[in-house]
């Protein structure tokens, strides 16, 4: 009754009077504001589940330690690939020390060496002044803290007095190794935290890599490095790393098998799962922990883990953490199931301890237990005492950015220029071929009906009439499509009643489908002999989530008013769909393409006419030439003023920002 009141109120317009807001409103009332499990999320956490599900059969197929370590080989090429490969060469590494400190029964020195010509690595190496013999040696990677491996010392100390090396060093991004410092203002133009990440991040994926892959170079030229030191025995390398920098001890311990034991903190969970939380509790985007494929490939943190095997590994979590703790569980349980299998049981080990996202002590002394043990170190209890020193003191560089010190220092961003340039020639890909091939689901073979109520199939489009209205002789129906299960789509059907010729033309934003404020221009191609056919893309508009995330990084964001909150490419909502799409293998921006075909599909099967076109105001013109691109017999309409984003520009042009939704692997060598 309420929509057939809303119905009769909106017919009863003057002709003469521009249509209201409410008119080109579906749902009858907004989502109230705040966080929810939107259908677009509950889709994105099926489909996780979905392919864990199958990864999970496949592992229940291995039956002898040779099908295990063939699944350990195939996994290990798809971790390469995913991450765009590794560098052919080891460079030089030009280590350089650049001052030292004594401290009590250790010494640290300032270190400086390349990981590739011109990537300055700043690290800090811990040495035990017991040198009548070879010590082993642990990688410390730095998590996601501002001043990088300053805020790790107290780890690092507590191991060289337990009688091991030390190396930790600066992630790219973090510390010493900002690349974007600003010299007048003495900061990064973003934060140090996740900030950098995500610039340098996205720019990785449109050139086919992925952050991870520097990093990770960063850790294996690492090991290099202690294994010039005299100090070193080379058969006991191992490595720790709480929160990013469990990330990157997983991450290198897996490519890199000189590494024998690794200890990760506060990253190890189920990715499924994370989906589902990460716009509430931990909203940074933080590109290398979202590998293009890491569920669909069937890798995610049990499939990292597996590439330890049969190496030891202890994993440390917090149970109030926001990767889940049940994640943890559920992951650990299942990689220890094939080391019992093959009788290595007990080499794997959970630890956990009552506390959010840290490296508590409790879990510390763990770790330092478990380190000892696997590195046929003496028993010992209790963790040594520290002295902590000053971020200044500790400084390899002398103005505190190696990119301030050294002239031919390069940018990551030119460093990722240059991997896509080296593999540019011959890489030119359509991007009909990828919207077909990458995951596609047969829209155009789908089924349309009208809803009855229940919930749409798969392969399955029912459609709601939600109520009409008319102005200036233009009739505005409103209609609410379901498919894929769980999806809605809100569309408008914009035209003027007998038309000789039926010509549609799909219409919509950037932000979605049209609103009072676009009636001008709708009028236009009314008047033209256009039908519209306007709509809101899943994430977007009638569709998004009514919440602004806010990060624990840069509380500035969330600041934002909520349409530039929402499209933030460091923290917002729509950035953390993006990032949810790329684990599950089918990009945000093809699943763009597919709710078009599926408005097309709509209007072919239940309105009659087809789609002829397609046009798109401001940034919403790319989405638009997408789409004629790709889905056949559409045409794209010129926009005054608009221009179409080229992916191999943005990377040409080391392009820092750009709307994040357009968000494309691989997609500067799409022309």
């Amino acid at each position: 009754m309420a929509v057939l009141a809303g119905t009769i109120a909106l017919c009863a317009l003057a002709a003469e009077d521009p249509p209201p807001p409410q008119a080109f409103r579906v749902r009858e009332q907004p989502l109230p504001p705040g966080p929810r499990i939107t259908p677009f999320l509950q889709y994105q956490a099926k489909q996780a589940w979905s392919e864990d599900n199958d990864r999970l059969r496949a592992w229940d197929a291995i039956h002898n330690e040779r099908e295990l370590l063939k699944t350990q080989s195939e996994l290990r090429q798809s971790l390469v690939q995913m991450i765009g490969g590794l560098p052919d060469v080891k460079t030089d590494l030009r280590p350089r020390v650049t001052g030292r400190i004594q401290m009590d029964g250790f010494t640290i020195e300032k270190l400086i060496f390349q990981s590739l010509p011109g990537v300055y690595v700043t690290a800090l190496v811990y040495l035990p002044d017991d040198h009548s013999k070879k010590h082993p040696a642990v990688l410390v990677a730095a998590g996601h803290a501002a001043d990088g491996k300053f805020h790790y010392q107290a780890l690092s100390q507590r191991l060289v007095e337990r009688g091991y090396v030390v190396i930790s060093w600066d992630p790219v991004g973090q510390g010493e190794r900002s690349q974007f410092w600003d010299a007048k203002t003495g900061k990064s133009k973003y934060n140090l935290i996740c900030g950098e990440h995500t610039v340098m991040g996205n720019l990785a994926y449109l050139a086919g890599a992925n952050l991870a892959r520097w990093e990770i170079w960063d850790g294996i030229r690492a090991v290099d490095y202690l294994l010039t030191r005299p100090e070193v025995d080379g058969h006991r390398i191992s490595i720790t790393g709480t929160s990013g920098g469990g990330t990157q001890a997983v991450l290198i311990a897996a490519l890199d098998e000189r590494v024998k034991v690794a200890v990760p903190s506060c990253y190890i969970s189920a990715l499924p799962m994370r989906i589902s939380n990460r716009i509430f509790v931990d909203p940074d985007s933080d590109p290398e922990q979202d590998l293009f494929g890491m569920i669909s490939n069937s890798m995610d943190h049990p499939g990292l883990l597996l590439l330890m095997y049969p190496r030891s590994v202890l994993v440390a979590a917090a149970v109030l953490d926001f990767f889940p703790i049940e994640g943890t569980r559920k992951t650990v349980r299942e990689v220890r199931a094939l080391y019992e299998r093959f009788d290595h049981g007990n080499r794997i080990a959970l630890v956990e301890g009552y506390h959010q996202h840290q490296f508590s002590p409790e879990n510390q002394e763990a770790a330092l237990d478990f380190l000892d043990h696997f590195n046929q170190m003496p028993v010992r209890h209790g963790l040594p005492p520290v002295k902590e020193l000053a971020g200044k003191a500790l400084q390899c560089t002398k103005t505190g950015q190696v990119r301030l010190d050294y002239d031919d220092a390069k940018s990551l961003m030119t460093v990722i220029k240059e991997y896509y340039d080296e593999h540019r020639a011959g890489s030119t890909r359509s991007l009909a071929k990828e919207y077909y091939a990458n995951k596609y689901d047969g829209v155009k073979d789908w089924h349309v009906s009208e809803y009855t109520g229940a919930r749409p199939g798969r392969g399955q489009i029912a459609w709601e009439a939600m109520g009409s209205s008319r102005s200036e002789g233009v009739s505005i129906d409103r209609y609410m499509l379901r498919h894929s299960e769980l999806l809605e789509m809100p569309l408008l059907h914009i035209h003027k009643s007998g038309a000789d010729k039926r010509r549609v033309l799909l219409w919509f934003s950037a932000s979605g489908k049209a609103t009072a404020a676009d009636w001008p221009e709708i009028k236009k191609y009314v008047d033209e002999g256009y039908e519209i056919i306007s709509f809101d893309f899943r994430g977007l508009g009638e569709n998004r989530m009514p919440f602004t995330a806010v990060s624990p990084d840069d509380p500035t964001l969330g600041a934002l008013d909520f349409d530039h909150a929402y499209v933030n490419s460091i923290s917002g909502v729509l950035a953390n769909h993006v990032y949810n799409s790329l684990l599950i293998g089918r990009p945000y921006f093809l699943q763009l393409i597919d709710d078009a075909e599926i408005a097309d599909r709509f209007v072919r099967e239940k309105l009659g006419p087809k789609v002829e076109a397609v046009t798109a105001p401001d940034d919403g013109y790319t989405l638009a030439g997408a789409i004629a691109e790709t889905l056949p017999g559409v045409e794209l309409l010129p926009q005054p003023n608009a221009q179409i984003l080229k992916w191999s520009e943005l990377v040409e042009q080391k392009r820092e920002t750009w709307p994040i939704q357009y968000l494309l692997p691989s997609g500067a060598y799409v022309h």
